[in-house]
């Protein structure tokens, strides 16, 4: 049984290798021709296919639109009873069938030239055809042509005679090699390299796409909201006590108001303000602090003779975890959060930070 296994995975790991030199060589012109036909898009990309080819549609539609690409999923059978009207013009549609003759996805094909939307296969044909513009090309092809990978293999049966290309691939604008060896299962039959390799060249189309457009790690926090990863990638805007639960107080006010303020805010320190600007703070720390050295004269203080000037701040727009290292490093339990003007904004407390399970 642990041979089984062990064979398995070293069957879909020689299927991903050769995808990987295929990516980088054989299939690179097509793949650029792929990224770049979803990079124009002006709509969204409308990843198809059926079966096992469709869970895999689904999760390089979900990968696409999580990075930056949005994408949608689009069952061919319920598009053929109506959702097809999701695909319009702007739109580029990314096909998924291994072998290339599936019957619900040829039946797609009709409609998407009609509409002239650019059609990516991914297929199990040992060939690469890409759509290249003359201009772009280092051997000139008419414009408007396929272009045939010089050194793509020619599919071939079990004798070794070429065979001609699947309908869907021989249709597409772009056509990715996603053949494989043999399939892991040892009946042969069960999809499993090649979805493997499906779902492997989806994530290499999302990823380079992704870095085309210059997505950063502030793009991904936005949309990923939810869960433990939003969570992590949680903005101190979204955890800041702000208004009526930010404590705050003038340089003229008396101690026992300041006091009163920190009680009634219940976060242990007031921001010292004027007008809107951000001058200084009082903890719960500098209080102890001074009642130590001065006893109860300390009543007689305002907030401006007890403050802290120059406080620890931080902008709305930084992440929870770059506050959490800010507070850790500086042994501080509060940050002010402020404007490039140095107006207060609101507080975040480490206890705020407990939700983010930073903490």
């Amino acid at each position: 049984m642990t041979h089984t296994g062990e064979n398995v995975v070293r069957i879909e790991a020689e299927a991903l290798r050769a995808l990987a030199d295929r990516i980088g060589g054989s299939m690179a012109a097509a793949f650029q021709c792929a990224v770049e036909l979803m990079y124009c898009c002006a709509g969204r990309v409308v990843v198809t296919g059926m079966g096992k080819s469709g869970l895999i549609a689904r999760k390089i539609a979900a990968t696409l639109s999580s990075t930056g690409t949005p994408a949608l999923y689009l069952h061919p059978v319920e598009a053929l009873h109506g959702d097809l009207g999701m695909v319009v013009r702007g739109d580029v549609v990314l096909a998924l069938s291994a072998s290339g003759e599936t019957e619900e996805i040829l039946a797609l094909l009709a409609t998407i030239k009609r509409l002239r939307v650019p059609l990516i296969a991914m297929t199990g044909d040992e060939i690469c055809r890409a759509y290249v513009p003359q201009n772009q090309s280092q051997n000139p092809h008419p414009p408007g042509k396929l272009r045939e990978s010089s050194v793509s293999q020619k599919p071939r049966d079990k004798s070794g005679a070429p065979t001609s290309i699947s309908t869907l691939a021989a249709a597409a604008d772009v056509a990715l090699d996603c053949s494989i060896a043999q399939e892991a299962c040892s009946l042969g039959l069960a999809p499993t390299a090649s979805t493997t390799t499906m779902l492997a060249l989806g994530d290499a189309l999302a990823v380079t796409l992704s870095e085309r457009r210059g997505f950063k790690e502030e793009d991904f926090a936005n949309l990923h909201p939810g869960g433990k990863l939003g969570k992590r990638l949680a903005r101190v805007e979204s955890l800041m006590h702000v208004g009526d639960a930010l404590p705050r107080v003038t340089p003229q006010t008396k101690m026992p108001d300041v006091i009163y303020e920190m009680s009634r805010k219940k976060l242990g320190v007031t921001a010292v303000v004027e007008g809107a600007r951000l001058v200084g703070i009082v903890s719960d720390g500098d209080l102890r602090r001074l009642l130590e050295k001065r006893g109860k004269d300390v009543m007689d203080l305002t907030a401006g003779e007890a403050m802290t000037r120059d406080p620890k701040t931080i902008s709305a727009d930084e992440f929870a975890a770059t506050a959490l290292a800010l507070m850790e490093e500086k042994k501080i339990t509060s940050l002010m959060v402020v404007d490039g003007g140095g107006n207060l904004e609101g507080i975040v407390h480490l206890h705020d930070l407990w939700s983010t399970e930073l903490v």
